[in-house]
């Protein structure tokens, strides 16, 4: 399934649909291609937005995670979003908490998924020599409870970006970043409605992380998914958008009045 990508000066996003922008962002290995049963299914009620995230295309100062954040506040303004329910998968989602945290202002609503801030395990401390392939398949299909989900399409994707030194060097910064810039002190200040969907096999962000992040949150709500790893939208996306569907049309619903 592909979709048209649009480009607004320097920047390239997908937006599909119409109605209150759903805004999704893309983790450290991930692509466009991880929201494709979500862009479709969502693109009926909302105006589905999912920005390119430029990973391996800042200078290596301002590869981080407050670089990737500002970048989304730049494509915000540009494009006037307002209202936005704002989505994050794994490295995505650490954006999307920095975002909310200095910019809370057009954010309707906030949804992780597998979401790094807290605790991650990332590819791992150490590089293999650049050209073992079999490594990186390993690797890729730890992100998954289904290991067939790494398929090969995926891993040479993975491999080719793991196999140039300057791309490996901006991911370990930005890995390192990611682990630096820990949001446990300040995540009781988001005051947003919040949605946690999470794999309950997920190994790079496990079941406790979501619970912690469910405490620090003040209203938030937690939905585990059984067999199910790191990148739940792509996985189970049937269910995903259950949970999903389910959280924004409760969020839109005017409240009771006495």
């Amino acid at each position: 399934m592909s979709f048209d990508i649009k480009q607004d000066g320097k920047f390239k996003f997908i937006e599909e649909g119409e109605g209150e922008p759903l805004m999704l962002l893309h983790g450290l290995f991930g692509a466009l291609s991880n929201f494709s049963a979500l862009i479709h299914h969502f693109k009926k009620t909302n105006l589905v937005v999912v920005p390119m995230l430029p990973l391996l295309d800042l200078d290596l100062l301002h590869t981080s995670v407050g670089g990737l954040q500002k970048y989304v506040h730049k494509f915000i303004e540009q494009r006037k979003y307002d209202g936005i329910h704002l989505m994050g998968n794994s490295l995505g989602g650490h954006v999307a908490l920095v975002h909310i945290l200095k910019h809370p202002e057009k954010i309707r609503s906030l949804i992780l998924t597998g979401s790094s801030g807290l605790f991650e395990n990332g590819m791992g401390d150490t590089y293999p020599k650049r050209g073992d392939k079999e490594y990186i398949r390993k690797k890729t299909q730890l992100t998954f409870y289904d290991p067939a989900m790494a398929t090969d399409e995926l891993v040479d994707e993975v491999f080719e970006i793991t196999n140039n030194r300057l791309k490996v060097i901006k991911i370990i910064a930005l890995a390192k970043s990611a682990i630096r810039n820990n949001l446990g002190d300040e995540l009781t200040q988001i005051t947003q409605p919040c949605c946690l969907i999470w794999g309950n096999n997920d190994t790079i962000t496990p079941p406790f992380v979501a619970k912690e992040f469910q405490r620090l949150i003040p209203n938030s709500e937690l939905h585990f998914i059984d067999q199910c790893g790191h990148a739940p939208m792509m996985e189970v996306p049937g269910e995903f958008n259950q949970i999903l569907e389910g959280f924004l049309s409760r969020i839109k619903m005017p409240a009771a009045t006495v």
